[in-house]
């Protein structure tokens, strides 16, 4: 396989979004041939507010926030739960067939992508920002 060049975050509205804001996120690995490996699928977070308190700076910073690493706990350092997560990150790529360890997935640039769906729910509302 190639190798990976970067890390991609795709944000869409939650299944439970109504009025109140609810938004999925699945993180991908990015090979240099456009191709991507799943790394995490069941992220995504809830809030009582309303969509239009909601901007896309907002969206796209919660979205980096929520893939990990996670905050620590249980007496654990932020490094732990960082070696624990970008660990985790590359044994799920190598079981992809993708060789890149831990620190190389540590480096990698992490854009996010917010879906059509998402850009129209949270432009729709009158804040400024438009659906293109």
């Amino acid at each position: 396989m190639d190798r990976a060049v970067r890390l991609v975050t795709l944000a869409d509205v939650g299944d439970r979004a109504g009025d109140r804001v609810s938004v999925s996120a699945r993180h991908e690995l990015e090979l240099a041939d456009g191709s991507r490996v799943l790394l995490l699928d069941d992220r995504g977070w809830g809030s009582s507010g309303s969509w239009d308190t909601c901007s896309m700076a907002e969206l796209v910073d919660t979205s980096r926030v929520v893939v990990g690493p996670d905050e620590p706990f249980g007496g654990r350092s932020p490094e732990d739960m960082a070696a624990d997560h970008w660990g985790t990150l590359a044994n799920t790529a190598r079981a992809h067939g993708v060789t890149v360890n831990a620190i190389e997935l540590s480096r990698l640039p992490h854009d996010v992508v917010l879906s059509q769906r998402l850009r129209a729910r949270v432009g729709a509302l009158g804040n400024g920002v438009s659906s293109d």
